[in-house]
């Protein structure tokens, strides 16, 4: 809900692409920054105490902007603000929570775990912009903001009741030392480093959602905030179905899987963009939304497993955090192409360029699946002989010959 509120409310201040864009660059930017050091941070600290943290001052900035769009006082410059802040907490709060996840279930369920935990979010990305949709038709952006932030409190008393394992933490050494080998490791692992790659292209180009959507609904079609809702719910839709399809019938980490649906969602991305161009029929966006909304949640989810496998413990929270500062860190690189193409070009051409990009970076990186498909299955084998605790250097992937 806040995610919809907000990029409504960005495109009622103003009817900018490129300002639409820029509060995506100044909620995403900061891990660029912040991301690598915080997962130093994740290794070294309880992960829940971090988490306990990040919800709390999240809550705060999510009530900060419901009194400012309630009192009316609202510039857009407070929005830009406030999505800094925002950045600069989840900068921190993306590493540690998902590193939590391996914690509390380990390693043989990690793959269930995560796919459910991507099933949750994207419900969440389902309901939410239907109840956004309504509520900012009858009741304006400030409910919005205003029930995202109550809906905090419930997340910190789960957080305050959960009983984590403890788990050694190596705070001896330097946090320069520990960032350096967490970047060693990415780097000498290609299983990891060309699915960061393929997570860093996809997200640049392909994951520009929150730009082109608003500005397909309303310049496009001619849409109200309900229609809006159910734009973006139709893409959570289809996220829903593919985070429960990995849930259910995943086998863990498949390189060739997730090269495929990346190239589904580039592919996905150019049929969008041709049927805008054309101004086709709405109901025609709303089947093909879904499809992009179950390939991208399906390649990110298998990209966040197979790092994650291939990952030891005591190095999860610095790769993650170099995973999510590529994942997180395109999102402004992303929304700044998306929304200057748009302003220029239009919007239909700029979904073409971005679904291109993403579906010829798909089928290049797809010339490695082999190679990654070996390396993940030595990994497994590994996993499944070694404690979870091992060190780096015995890892299997550490090789370049992978």
């Amino acid at each position: 809900m806040q995610s919809t509120a907000q990029s409504w409310l960005v495109v009622s201040l103003t009817s900018s692409a490129f300002a639409l864009g820029l509060v995506n660059v100044c909620q995403f930017a900061p891990v660029l920054i912040l991301g690598l050091y915080a997962g130093v941070v994740a290794d070294r600290v309880a992960k829940r105490t971090v988490l306990l943290t990040t919800q709390a001052v999240s809550a705060l900035l999510a009530g900060t902007l419901a009194v400012l769009v309630a009192t009316g006082r609202v510039q857009l410059w407070n929005v830009y603000a406030l999505a800094l802040g925002l950045g600069v907490v989840n900068s921190f709060d993306m590493p540690a929570r998902q590193a939590l996840v391996v914690e509390l279930v380990g390693r043989e369920d990690l793959p269930n775990a995560i796919a459910l935990n991507s099933s949750l979010f994207n419900a969440g990305r389902l309901v939410g912009p239907a109840v956004a949709g309504a509520l900012i038709a009858s009741l304006g952006t400030a409910a919005c903001f205003a029930l995202n932030a109550v809906s905090f409190l419930p997340v910190i008393v789960g957080l305050v009741m959960m009983r984590v394992p403890q788990r050694p933490r190596r705070v001896h050494e330097s946090r320069w030392a520990q960032l350096r080998e967490g970047l060693a490791y990415v780097r000498n692992t290609p299983v990891v480093g060309l699915t960061v790659l393929l997570a860093g292209f996809v997200t640049t180009f392909g994951l520009n959602f929150g730009v082109w959507i608003p500005l397909l609904a309303k310049e496009t079609y001619g849409v109200g905030a309900g229609q809006f809702g159910i734009f973006l719910s139709a893409l959570g839709l289809g996220a829903l179905i593919g985070a429960l399809s990995l849930a259910f019938y995943s086998r863990g980490a498949q390189a060739n899987a997730m090269v495929a649906t990346a190239a589904i969602l580039g592919v996905g991305e150019v049929c969008l963009g041709l049927l805008a161009s054309v101004r086709g029929p709405i109901f025609l966006a709303l089947l093909l939304l879904p499809i992009l909304g179950f390939a991208m949640t399906s390649t990110m989810a298998m990209a966040n497993t197979t790092i994650q496998t291939a990952t030891p413990d005591a190095l999860r929270g610095r790769v993650l955090s170099v995973y999510l500062t590529v994942f997180s860190g395109s999102v402004p690189i992303g929304a700044l192409i998306s929304g200057t193409t748009a302003n220029v070009l239009g919007t239909p051409a700029s979904i073409l360029i971005g679904g291109s990009v993403t579906a010829l970076a798909a089928a290049l990186i797809g010339t490695r699946t082999g190679a990654l498909s070996m390396a993940m299955a030595r990994v497994r084998r590994t996993s499944a002989q070694t404690p979870a605790t091992h060190q780096p250097a015995a890892h299997p992937t550490s090789s370049g010959k992978d």
